[in-house]
């Protein structure tokens, strides 16, 4: 479960890719020509939208069913932020049931986009840029945020208070959903995270050590190449929730590479993202009653 080293992993394999493929993977017109393969349910209705916090304001996207009240979920993007890869993906689990709320993790230093479209992998002043972005990320910037996101998703019309919350993330966000579930434990009842980065490292201030505060259930979704660069990440992972006696699937997803999840990635493995989808699915709806 890499950091800085998942960059290498993005740029060797968009390097492999054909012209063909990479269009269809890239954002823009590629991406909605497979927008209808997502399976969209109820009707939704989204909207971008500022919110107010400690440090300022940040840009997101909340999203929900047409009708009725439904149980909230944030999501943490990945660390190329909040793009209609990520839009999208909200829309769609809105259409399962869901008040969904994606954020820019980054609006202290911009608004979204906050990487190119087609962001260069090998470029080294545009990893360096993004990198940085990410830096300005800290454990109580997580926690403060998590306060004003939560409040947020709880203080919507579409919301179902009565329910838990749910909250997933995609690499740098895997961290940011475990300080999510750590920093509210009587709210957050589901927590998922994809090729997440640095879930468990020897950092005194490392995610799994705030494993014995969270009450959520969870679903820990590992890329292949994650796994053979930190074998013992899983393990630890599993012996901290065993210790904590919360229900955790964790599995290593086979032959997938870091960033696998997201459609506009250059690493997207579409039925191992389905699974992985579907996963989560169960997870939301049995743990967010």
């Amino acid at each position: 479960m890499c950091e800085a080293d998942d960059f290498g992993g993005f740029a060797h394999a968009r390097a492999r890719l054909t012209r063909r493929r990479f269009g269809q993977m890239a954002l823009g017109a590629g991406l909605s020509a497979a927008l209808p393969k997502l399976g969209f349910g109820a009707d939704t209705k989204g909207q971008d939208v500022d919110i107010k916090t400690p440090a300022g304001v940040c840009d997101a996207y909340f999203v929900h069913p047409a009708k009725g009240k439904h149980p909230g979920v944030l999501i943490w993007p990945d660390i190329l932020g909040l793009r209609p890869a990520f839009k999208e993906m909200a829309a769609r689990l809105a259409g399962a049931g869901y008040a969904v709320l994606v954020v820019n993790p980054f609006y202290r230093t911009q608004r979204a986009p906050t990487a190119p479209e087609h962001f260069n992998f090998d470029d080294p002043v545009a990893r360096a840029k993004v990198m940085a972005l990410k830096d300005t990320l800290t454990p109580e910037t997580a926690q403060a945020d998590a306060q004003a996101f939560v409040s947020f998703i709880d203080q919507q019309s579409a919301t179902d208070t009565k329910r838990k919350v749910g909250t997933m993330g995609y690499c740098m966000g895997g961290p940011l959903v475990m300080r999510t579930a750590a920093t509210l434990p009587d709210r957050v009842g589901a927590a998922a995270t994809f090729h997440g980065g640095g879930l468990a490292t020897d950092k005194p201030d490392s995610p799994h050590l705030l494993i014995p505060k969270m009450k959520a259930q969870y679903l820990v979704a590992i890329a292949a190449n994650d796994d053979e660069k930190d074998p013992a990440a899983k393990d630890t992972l599993r012996k901290a929730f065993d210790a904590a006696k919360l229900p955790a699937e964790i599995e290593v997803y086979k032959g997938t590479k870091h960033g696998w999840c997201p459609t506009d990635s250059p690493v997207y493995d579409h039925d191992s993202a389905e699974k992985a989808w579907a996963r989560m699915l169960v997870l939301f709806k049995h743990a967010l009653a």
